[in-house]
């Protein structure tokens, strides 16, 4: 008779997962806000809408989303520590924009083998991230799925639920052609075109060793931009009518997305800066400024609709991210541009 196996001889450590939870039970319990009704370890993550606000009639706003091939770059430089950032950032920046505010975020870590520290610092990542954003971290899951993923790599999804006001709700049926578009900066590539700059730094052996004051790695690998509570308090002083998160598709295809039919938008090259990292990628002349825009977010993480006569109060507002006005809303559809790069 053969010998008795383990779950752990097939290359599931339940003692591992264990230890994952008991190092970042600290961090966790810091995201937690009133509407929280229990800690981590249970089988379901409870919250109490009513302990978290006097809404009236409240609409709950959820969102999923990953990091994409963003991770194999990290996992390749072992930089762990903000891609939860990223992760927390995906989700919550698309529940935002109807004007909620974040109630509560879960995770799930998929890998190969568990290890204990790399999976610590991701967490804590997540946890930092959901902090910043006044959001609570109810829940997750840790998946360890021997030879289903290289040892080393991992995955991350991340599930956000947020709430409005039903009549505080934005939405693009209000913007009209005239409403000015304001743009926040992103903080660089965010977590959408990986595929692409992986292709690229297969192919070409020209890196810089710093960009703009960071080493180039860490350049590509700025953490995503977290805009809660930012377009919350914005949402609340009724100083956009709509938003776009500037995610996968670039400019071309995410802008419109805020705009009702017959509206399109006309944006000034300008009025804004680009990340180092995209003169580096324009530099190359591997890929057309068109591809380039359709891809990436060149610089402008969110984009809002604003009236015109809110224009002033709306930049003042948001000040402390660098708000500027890039355009404005017009008869038409798609995304035009007043000057073309050379």
């Amino acid at each position: 008779m053969s010998d008795p196996i383990s779950y752990a001889d097939a290359g599931v450590d339940i003692q591992a997962g264990n230890q994952l939870v008991q190092s970042i039970g600290e961090a966790v319990s810091r995201t937690h806000r009133p509407g929280v009704l229990e800690g981590i370890g249970g089988f379901g993550g409870l919250f109490h809408l009513r302990g978290s606000g006097d809404y009236k009639d409240p609409v709950l706003v959820s969102g999923t989303d990953g990091v994409g091939t963003k991770l194999a770059l990290a996992i390749e430089h072992d930089r762990h520590d903000h891609v939860g950032q990223d992760l927390v950032a995906m989700c919550i920046n698309d529940i935002v924009v109807t004007g909620a505010r974040p109630l509560f975020f879960l995770d799930y870590f998929a890998t190969g083998r568990l290890d204990v520290a790399v999976a610590e610092r991701v967490v804590r990542g997540i946890a930092r991230a959901c902090e910043l954003c006044e959001c609570s971290l109810i829940g997750g899951e840790t998946a360890e799925m021997p030879d289903f993923y290289k040892v080393g790599d991992y995955d991350l999804a991340g599930f956000a639920v947020g709430v409005v006001e039903r009549d505080r709700l934005r939405q693009r049926q209000a913007v009209r052609p005239g409403h000015q578009l304001i743009g926040l900066p992103s903080s660089g590539i965010h977590s959408n075109g990986f595929s692409l700059v992986r292709r690229l730094l297969a192919e070409v052996e020209e890196r810089p060793e710093q960009l703009a004051g960071a080493s180039f790695i860490e350049a590509l690998l700025a953490p995503t931009q977290l805009y809660a509570p930012l377009l919350a308090n914005l949402a609340d002083l009724d100083l956009f009518d709509s938003a776009a998160h500037i995610t996968g598709g670039g400019l071309i295809e995410n802008l419109p997305r805020a705009l009702p039919e017959g509206c399109g938008a006309r944006l000034d090259r300008s009025t804004w800066s680009e990340p180092a990292v995209f003169d580096w990628i324009r530099g190359l002349r591997r890929v057309a400024n068109e591809e380039l825009d359709r891809t990436f977010n060149m610089g402008l993480g969110m984009i809002l609709a604003v009236p015109k006569d809110r224009v002033d109060e709306a930049v003042l507002a948001a000040k402390s991210a660098e708000a500027r006005v890039i355009g404005e809303v017009v008869e038409g559809d798609g995304v035009s541009f007043w000057e073309r790069r050379p």
